[in-house]
């Protein structure tokens, strides 16, 4: 197996243990057989370790993963209504590949973008040919890596945006993570504004 192909693997592994099956109403075993021809077609491919494996809102939706995510036991939370939570949707340029999984590629939870309007980060995020993450992509982040938050930052998640205007972020709070929203002229310290380098679906390992 290549290094994606493990990270992937792992990954996996991670999300069927915490009941993303149940979330999409399918056994473990269809679960993973949605995920097989991608993390197979990994095999071949000479991408490294730095990838997150996302399934789309079609599959599982995400109104309910926040809770999945925890810090030392901590479970994550939200105070937004899951109708509110849908409503976050990608935005044009930034849809998910097809399919029910897809690869992003070198997630970075935007240190460099801290302390940034939304819609200032996404004029430099576009200027460094970088990719801005969605809700889901980011809730892989928490999911994954939790610890990121930690280290790391919280972050906005500007490929997301609600009819109002608002985007999505994730940040600890209460030792743990925590699914909220920001208004695009709003600035917090602790927060960046995550990205990714590229997005490819099974389509594009053929």
């Amino acid at each position: 197996m290549s290094k994606a192909s493990e990270e992937a693997q792992k990954q996996l592994d991670r999300i069927v243990a915490l009941g993303y099956p149940d979330v999409a109403d399918m056994s473990a075993d269809a679960f993973r057989a949605l995920a097989r021809p991608l993390i197979r077609a990994l095999e071949d491919s000479d991408l490294g370790a730095e990838i997150l494996l996302i399934p789309t809102r079609e599959l599982v939706s995400p109104e309910s993963l926040i809770a999945r995510t925890s810090i030392n036991r901590m479970a994550g939370f939200t105070t937004m209504p899951p109708r509110d939570i849908a409503s976050f949707l990608p935005q044009d340029g930034f849809e998910p590949p097809e399919g029910p999984f897809y690869l992003a590629i070198e997630p970075h939870t935007g240190t460099c973008y801290l302390n940034r309007e939304p819609d200032v980060a996404r004029k430099l995020i576009d200027a460094d040919d970088r990719l801005p993450l969605t809700l889901e992509e980011g809730l892989a982040i928490a999911t994954q890596h939790p610890d990121w938050l930690e280290v790391k930052n919280g972050f906005n998640l500007l490929g997301s945006r609600s009819m109002d205007g608002r985007v999505p972020s994730i940040w600890m709070s209460q030792n743990a993570p925590r699914l909220g929203a920001v208004w695009p002229n709003s600035r917090h310290a602790w927060l960046g504004n995550a990205y990714c380098v590229a997005r490819r679906g099974i389509s594009l390992f053929r």
